[in-house]
């Protein structure tokens, strides 16, 4: 295709959300519930019972699929990075604050390019998940860093603040445990990766919205 006016942005391919289908193991559909404040990327597949709230970014090519594990939550401010995968196990669950979810994601979490975030989980706030790291089966404690290429599961439960290192596979308690503090540099980098996504909802919205006014802008 050759686009002779270049005043662009064209969004041409559209993000998907939608029902989950029915099938015997989640026989009810439901719509995702997604705040207007988030920014879904084109390219993006979001179905199911998924919440996600006020200033999440979702960049292209993340797919969450509530479709067997269900339901996902993703608390406000997050940021969900190209190519990142949540899906979930049917049946198994994390309990927060009395009600059940497949994958619970608290406020100011980080997922970054190509992680995979498997239910039942549940990850706290301000955690940094690295690039291509997977999580599944393991609850992560506030403020934790996992690193690129690592493995969070076997049921285990990370305390706050865990660093586990680049390449690591995490599937016991007692590895859990024996896991030493962010350090100050992992700290920052993960303060400096939230503090840039914080700005692509509301960037990409004026670039992508459905309302264009006279100068250019859409919201």
């Amino acid at each position: 295709m050759i686009l002779t006016n270049q005043s662009g942005p064209y969004n041409i391919y559209s993000y998907f959300v939608g029902y989950n289908p029915p099938t015997s193991i989640n026989p009810n559909p439901i719509f995702p519930k997604i705040k207007r404040t988030a920014f879904l990327s084109p390219f993006t597949f979001v179905v199911g019972d998924v919440t996600i709230r006020d200033h999440t970014y979702v960049g292209p090519f993340v797919s969450i699929r509530a479709d067997e594990g269900t339901p996902f939550y993703i608390d406000r401010d997050c940021n969900l990075q190209d190519g990142v995968i949540l899906h979930g196990l049917k049946n198994k669950h994390v309990e927060v604050n009395g009600e059940k979810y497949s994958i619970h994601i608290g406020p100011r979490v980080s997922c970054a390019h190509g992680s995979l975030i498997h239910g039942p989980c549940k990850i706290h706030q301000d955690v940094f998940v690295g690039f291509k790291a997977i999580v599944y089966n393991a609850q992560v404690g506030e403020g934790s860093f996992i690193s690129t290429d690592a493995v969070v599961t076997g049921g285990v439960t990370l305390k706050p603040h865990s660093f586990v290192p680049p390449g690591a596979h995490i599937d016991s308690q007692a590895k859990a445990d024996s896991l030493s503090p962010v350090p100050k540099t992992e700290e920052e980098f993960a303060k400096e990766v939230q503090r840039v996504n914080q700005e692509f909802p509301s960037s990409y919205s004026l670039l992508f919205g459905k309302t264009r006014c006279s100068c250019g802008l859409s919201y």
